[in-house]
């Protein structure tokens, strides 16, 4: 039995004769082309995937069209010639596959996956192409650095909508209970977490940090680590939240790059205008009450949260000593978002009290 592929063909009479043995030259030129057809289509595909997401998860048109645009354009090279390569039934690799591969635990996961598989086959793309045409891997090595950017771009939106879409953060305290009392509050509705912990060793911290940031983002939520700039990055969290005391939002920027968040705790209107003006992407309001967590500090009052409505241009959590007893007077003062600490690491039913802070919350119009 011949081997599919090896042979030119010629048909006299009706009969199928054999003419001759492939050159070398032409059969590394149809494994090329099959190469070429078999990542062209992977990059279009996973394009579309990181495309629909831009369209009906974002909203974001300016997105959505940047990723047609370089669909299309992979699309101009898949031309006829590499199409008619193409051997699915005798492709080996059809039926591998990676238990990774059979389930995504989240949006982020999902899109995450598809930026690796369009990168890899932008890669793989130049790299064949300049057996074939030089002109189309200098076309794919600049559509490479194009989605690079996109990626980086995209996944920093995809953090800063759902800070936007957020109505309710938890700060954590040290407990026996803090995974599960954390899982209990995302089952709720929870979209924003906190690590914070002053006094654990960084050993413990790390590895607390690690699961949490797991937890959070197997149920889509944003993982913040408080203070530690070093922490945030080796557990990749989603950002940071920094004391008056902490870096400034400047050094911190540049350690942790555009795409993740910086928060700030501010107690009066000149810190809140400092910390906006120096780029952070939400402002801790408050103490609104007196609350152990920020002893010796006089509250701030439901004066600092009516300032904060009416000035703030960015996302501001009201914190501080709210509950669910005190919730709708934060609320009444112009509070769209608020954060809690006892309030739920206490609770001894987090999800529900989760879903009624939500409730209460969920009744403003949303602002973005």
């Amino acid at each position: 039995m011949r081997e599919a592929g090896y042979y030119d063909e010629s048909i006299t009479n009706g009969v199928v004769v054999m003419v001759e043995p492939y050159s070398q030259h032409k059969q590394t030129q149809q494994v090329v082309y099959r190469i070429l057809d078999a990542n062209l289509d992977r990059a279009r595909e996973g394009l579309r995937i990181i495309e629909e997401w831009c369209r009906f998860g974002l909203n974001s048109a300016e997105l959505a069209g940047e990723c047609k645009h370089l669909r299309q354009e992979v699309a101009s090279w898949h031309t006829a010639e590499l199409r008619a390569a193409r051997d699915t039934p005798g492709d080996r690799g059809t039926d591998l596959s990676h238990p990774q591969e059979e389930q995504r635990s989240s949006i982020k996961s999902l899109l995450q996956a598809n930026f690796c598989r369009v990168e890899e086959a932008l890669r793989v793309l130049e790299e064949y192409s300049k057996l074939h045409n030089p002109d189309m891997g200098k076309a794919f090595k600049q559509m490479r650095y194009q989605v690079y950017t996109l990626e980086t771009n995209l996944m920093g939106d995809q953090r800063h909508h759902l800070l936007w879409r957020s109505r309710l953060y938890l700060v954590t305290s040290p407990s026996e209970t803090l995974l599960s009392t954390v899982e209990a509050s995302l089952k709720g509705g929870l979209t924003l977490v906190q690590y914070r912990d002053k006094n654990t060793d960084d050993f413990l911290r790390l590895e607390l940090a690690t699961k949490l940031r797991q937890l959070c983002h197997s149920y889509g939520a944003l993982f913040i680590v408080n203070d530690r700039v070093d922490l945030a990055l080796a557990v990749d969290a989603d950002g940071v939240h920094l004391g008056q005391q902490d870096m400034s939002i400047a050094i911190a920027r540049q350690l942790l790059g555009p795409q993740r968040l910086i928060g700030r705790s501010t107690t009066n209107l000149e810190e809140m205008q400092q910390a906006i003006t120096e780029g952070a992407d939400y402002i801790g309001v408050g103490p609104v009450y007196e609350t152990p967590t920020k002893a010796g500090k006089a509250p701030a009052g439901l004066e600092y949260v009516t300032y904060a409505a009416q000035n703030s241009s960015i996302p501001w959590f009201a914190i501080g000593g709210i509950d669910a007893n005190n919730i709708n007077d934060v609320i009444d003062a112009g509070a769209e978002r608020i954060a809690v600490v006892r309030s739920l690491m206490q609770a001894e039913q987090p999800t529900l009290v989760t879903q009624y802070l939500l409730s209460q919350l969920n009744r403003i119009k949303p602002e973005n």
